[in-house]
């Protein structure tokens, strides 16, 4: 996970993009890039919008990952589009990346950026009454740590811009969420301690940003009781993050009686769920696992789910074994 391989993945990464996404990306009137959520740099986000106009939407506010480092809001641009054409608002919310700002300005960054898609993405035409918070990889970590931290502040009673109760299940993808247990073993793979402990304001912050560890504070057991639904996807050859991070944190988080599960998938890798199967098409499981809890109760928009056409294969085979061969992740 060294810096210069960051930058080779991400690299990559465009590399891989097919043209009309990025086309789509930069041009298409469906996507409302960089609006302002903040005052601090790179407090920005991009909506996706579906065709369709008839209703409010519901609505996935998503944090992309990127080591905490390379995170960007485009990352997410795939999956906001895809997502938009099952009638689907998506907001890919930036933030600050280190060194432009430690784990505490990225948590604020992004609790600001909910709260905004909270209090106005009516005015896009969606639902601020369904809205699904989701991240991926460091995305997962930060966006762990800002719902945790809004049901304490909810808890003791804090005035806050925003309401847990607006989300309605979380989404976290291949993510870590103890740092006591991540720090030796990112070591071990190129993010070394110094740089990691820098990002996340020295070992004495840890606690307050392992939100496995967090969760178990007897203090917390009131906050506890107002997360959402939270559900966990992780493959099992994921050696970035291992599967056990989120296993552990479910385990935790039925333990004091929150609702929680974590689904694995066999034999893939931290960047597998997330790049290489939707840019393979046809059938993505975590895509229709996430559709099909957004669309619970909707029996029109399940319906129409069942009736769409498999998903175009957007990358030849060989880039793609390319890319979870040289992937740093």
């Amino acid at each position: 996970m060294r810096p210069p391989r960051l930058i080779l993945l991400r690299g990559l990464h465009l590399l891989c993009f097919d043209i009309s996404v990025a086309y789509c990306y930069f041009f298409s009137s469906q996507v409302r890039r960089s609006i302002v959520y903040g005052d601090q740099p790179r407090n920005r986000l991009d909506l996706y919008l579906p065709i369709n106009t008839n209703g409010p939407k519901p609505v996935v506010v998503f944090v992309t990952g990127g080591a905490w480092i390379i995170g960007y809001k485009a990352w997410g641009s795939l999956l906001g589009l895809q997502l938009a054409e099952r009638d689907i608002i998506v907001a890919c919310v930036d933030y600050r990346n280190f060194p432009q700002g430690t784990i505490s300005d990225m948590v604020k960054d992004v609790s600001q950026g909910v709260s905004f898609v909270c209090n106005l993405i009516d005015r896009f035409g969606g639902d601020p009454n369904r809205i699904y918070l989701m991240g991926q990889s460091a995305g997962a970590h930060i966006s762990a740590c800002v719902l945790l931290e809004q049901a304490i502040k909810e808890s003791r009673g804090e005035s806050t811009t925003w309401s847990v109760s607006q989300i309605k299940a979380y989404f976290g993808l291949s993510g870590g969420y103890n740092l006591f247990n991540l720090v030796d073993h990112f070591h071990n793979r190129g993010l070394y301690r110094s740089i990691f402990l820098s990002i996340m304001e020295g070992e004495g912050s840890f606690e307050q940003f392992s939100p496995e560890v967090r969760i178990k504070d007897p203090r917390n057991r009131e906050a506890a009781s107002l997360l959402p639904p939270i559900k966990l996807f992780h493959g099992t050859s994921d050696y970035s993050i291992p599967s056990d991070a989120s296993i552990n944190i479910v385990e935790a988080l039925k333990g004091v009686g929150a609702e929680a599960e974590v689904i694995l998938y066999e034999g893939k890798s931290h960047t597998d769920l997330f790049l290489q199967d939707p840019l393979r098409g046809g059938k993505d499981d975590l895509f229709d696992h996430v559709v099909s809890v957004i669309h619970a109760g909707d029996e029109e928009a399940l319906a129409k789910d069942a009736s769409a056409p498999p998903r175009k294969r957007l990358v030849p085979e060989i880039l793609l074994r390319l890319a979870r061969h040289i992937s740093p992740f």
